[in-house]
């Protein structure tokens, strides 16, 4: 075996021993074994035990969002099942100690060390796939050389699995997307359900389902909590690291990510330069920029920085969000788009927490709700800007048609009660629903509920905590109705 003159058989056993304690205990560690689990798991835990169809399942995500305790919870769920333990591996590939193995050659070590004639009926977890090189194609070759074993992977990686597993995994790789928590994950994980209770909406003519808050002060306290700590589990369950959120967080998302995972991926020379633009992105979570003026802010080439926001999309750290004008066309060129993190707590990470009073929580409570509707991959979301004489707005959030070009709905984020009191000062979001023959629309505020008439308009006003929870609530339910 190629390697294994380096390092004794007998010790590369001893660490698959460590990893897998349920061979001996038939339980998952109790660090991973007392976490909660993550809402997601119930999406994801099917397409661990599907058999029928012969797929390695590839569990994608940004750093941090707990993918690996994703795999120890569906571990703890096979032995609950009564799987044999001992058919059951996982392996972290990111220990230096399998460096110059193949997927091959681990999984033959974990047959020895069980001794096993053959790997029927096995699940085999290979964690954190991206530190072996050309993983994609050698996983393949298991799923084609092992019909009875099913595989599971997850890589931090993003740009590189989603690129691979897409190109060369064609018809053998199911992928599953971890974002980070969305805020009624974050709810649910803090065991905060009592504040939460179904009830309705109205909005335009209809009455919707919706949850509301019994506590809107309390929801907003725990809002402000997420919008600073909230799109790790670590982080939510741990006061420790949320009193020293930059380097916990820096140090092991950005640092690793910035510096390590994308110039190795896209070859990037200029690492302090990358490190230097995200920066000034998340500082800047929420606006709306040009090229011209990022090159000009920035001191970076105008190609260099597409490719820059290229690479931190595909990385998952930012979402990219293109404009349309008033009457919902989308401009043929682009010249100015906004970019949001795809987890307000980076910005915390980076600079330093906000409080519900300070100037940045418009931006922040923008990037937030961004990030709830970014769990519904195949949406069209955009923003509208327009400025044609005298006449100019902005909404900050439409959803458009793609099929027929048209806008869907356009939402207002707002943290303020202000327009709760004189909706008539929403003069763009007036502009943009008679331009397109909208009778509704939605507006947040900090705390007031309520439908206020315009003319023939009924604006439907819920706090952005709501808004937020709720987001992800449907979301949750349509992908397990799917």
């Amino acid at each position: 075996m190629s390697g294994l003159n380096l390092i004794p058989t007998e010790k590369i056993i001893e660490r698959l021993q460590y990893e897998n304690p349920w061979w001996v205990s038939k339980q998952i560690p109790e660090t991973y074994g007392s976490m909660s689990r993550r809402l997601y798991f119930d999406l994801f835990y099917p397409f661990v035990v599907e058999k029928d169809v012969r797929r390695a399942l590839v569990l994608m995500g940004p750093r941090r969002v707990g993918k690996t305790v994703m795999l120890f919870h569906s571990i703890q769920h096979l032995l609950e099942e009564a799987v044999n333990p001992q058919q059951i591996f996982f392996v972290g590939i990111d220990n230096p100690i399998y460096v110059n193995l193949s997927l091959e050659e681990i999984l033959n070590l974990c047959k020895k060390s069980q001794n096993l004639s053959k790997l029927t009926d096995c699940y085999v977890f290979f964690d954190e796939i991206q530190y072996l090189k050309d993983w994609e194609r050698h996983l393949k070759v298991l799923v084609d050389s092992y019909p009875g074993t099913k595989f599971i992977v997850s890589g931090s990686a993003a740009a590189a699995l989603k690129w691979h597993s897409t190109e060369s995994g064609a018809g053998r790789f199911t992928d599953f997307m971890l974002p980070p928590l969305t805020f009624q994950e974050y709810i649910h994980l803090k065991k905060l359900n009592h504040l939460i209770y179904n009830g309705n909406i109205d909005y335009g003519d209809k009455s919707v389902p919706y949850c509301h808050t019994h506590d809107i002060k309390v929801l907003n306290k725990e809002f402000v909590n997420y919008l600073n700590f909230g799109g790790y589990p670590e982080v939510v369950l741990s006061e420790k690291i949320q009193s020293d959120m930059s380097r916990y967080v820096k140090n092991d998302i950005v640092d690793k990510v910035l510096l390590r995972d994308l110039p190795s991926l896209y070859g990037i020379k200029d690492v302090q330069e990358l490190n230097r633009f995200f920066t000034y992105i998340a500082y800047n979570t929420g606006n709306e920029f040009s090229y011209e003026r990022m090159a000009k802010e920035s001191g970076i080439q105008k190609d260099t920085l597409k490719k820059y926001l290229e690479y931190l999309e595909a990385a998952f750290l930012i979402k990219v969000l293109n404009k349309i004008d008033v009457s919902a066309k989308r401009l043929k060129r682009v010249t100015s788009f906004k970019v949001y993190l795809t987890n307000p707590s980076l910005r915390t990470a980076l600079f330093s927490p906000i409080t519900e009073t300070d100037s940045e929580m418009g931006n922040m409570v923008e990037t937030a709700v961004l990030s709830q509707w970014m769990h519904r991959e195949k949406l069209d979301l955009t923003y509208a800007r327009w400025k044609e004489g005298r006449n100019e707005g902005e909404v900050d959030l439409v959803l458009v048609d793609n099929k027929r070009y048209k806008p869907v709905w356009g939402v207002e984020i707002k943290w303020s009660n202000r327009y709760f009191e004189k909706p008539l000062e929403l003069k763009s979001l007036i502009t943009f629903c008679k331009s397109n023959d909208f009778q509704n629309a939605l507006v947040t505020s900090i705390d007031q509920t309520g439908v206020k008439k315009i003319d023939d308009l009924k604006f439907s006003f819920v706090p952005a905590s709501v808004y937020s929870y709720n987001i992800g609530e449907i979301t949750l339910k349509m992908k397990s109705a799917i």
